[in-house]
């Protein structure tokens, strides 16, 4: 019995967090109330409480079930050092890139964290955790960066930080421009051009 409640527990949040995707996208984030998504998911407003504290826990946790393995990936860049860090680096953020491209689900969901959330109000929070991502991603990437001109006895054309962040703009811009227009181009191919590219210029070449 008890774990009988417990999967009904697990499947009632699942439902909440596919509700939740679906309402954002039509009405943007700001504009849906936990009412909407409720009754979206078919349950009373009280079984959001029962697993989400407010909106914001909500939508992170939205988040999460997309970005958390695009996370883990970057987190475990540098582990292998058998591996060259650059190899490394471009394939964790082509994964990345893949898992949107190819992917429905991950595709509605980064649909909705660009093009449909304010970060105000309730939101503030949500915008920390955006905040704490970045901050992760770009310390992994500088890391690799760091060993890749260790590895190829070169002097990166800037500091290291300032090309970890300039690496992460460009896979952000790359991402906000397909979500707006996917049949423009090929992601996954377009960011892999890209990031040779921009990393050539910082003098580092596979």
């Amino acid at each position: 019995m008890a774990r009988r409640t417990k999967e009904d527990a697990e499947e009632t949040r699942h439902q909440l967090l596919e509700a939740a995707q679906r309402v954002f996208a039509e009405k943007g984030v700001s504009r849906t109330s936990l009412q909407d998504i409720a009754q979206a998911a078919g349950v009373t407003r009280g079984a959001i409480y029962w697993h989400f504290k407010n909106k914001a826990e909500l939508f992170n946790a939205m988040m999460d079930s997309a970005i958390l393995p695009m996370e883990q990936t970057m987190q475990q860049l540098g582990h292998d050092t058998t591996q060259d860090p650059l190899v490394e680096l471009e394939r964790a953020v082509l994964q990345t890139m893949r898992g949107i491209e190819s992917d429905a689900r991950t595709r509605a969901i980064f649909e909705v964290a660009t093009l449909k959330v304010e970060y105000v109000d309730e939101l503030l929070a949500v915008k920390e955790r955006y905040v704490a991502c970045y901050a992760d991603t770009t310390r992994q990437m500088q890391r690799s960066l760091e060993d890749a001109a260790v590895r190829r006895a070169v002097t990166l054309a800037v500091p290291s930080d300032t090309a970890a962040q300039g690496l992460h703009a460009l896979m952000v811009g790359l991402i906000h421009t397909w979500v707006l227009a996917p049949s423009a181009f090929k992601l996954v191919a377009v960011s892999q051009t890209a990031i040779r590219t921009y990393l050539a210029g910082l003098g580092l070449k596979f």
